[in-house]
């Protein structure tokens, strides 16, 4: 899904773009950046060097251990995959 600079602009005014995400291993967190445009589907703990991946049902990490879901979710309700 690529986003115009209007929408892109648009989106960051309403959306949050950082989430904490916790390991759900070792319970470490860190807070990362999300992206507008796409879903992020892997993301090594930097503490345990866990591979965390979506659990069933979620469209990427920031949906099953973040603070905050994904833009595609804040935004439009579904996830950029649908």
């Amino acid at each position: 899904m690529q986003l115009s600079s209007r929408q892109e602009v648009m989106a960051t005014a309403t959306a949050i773009l950082e989430s904490m995400l916790t390991c759900p291993q070792c319970g470490h967190a860190t807070l990362e950046e999300m992206p507008l445009d796409s879903c992020r589907f892997f993301h090594e703990c930097v503490e345990c060097h866990t591979l965390m991946r979506p659990q069933a049902g979620d469209c990427c990490v920031f949906c099953s251990y973040g603070s905050v879901k994904c833009p595609p979710i804040q935004l439009q309700g579904r996830c950029c995959n649908d």
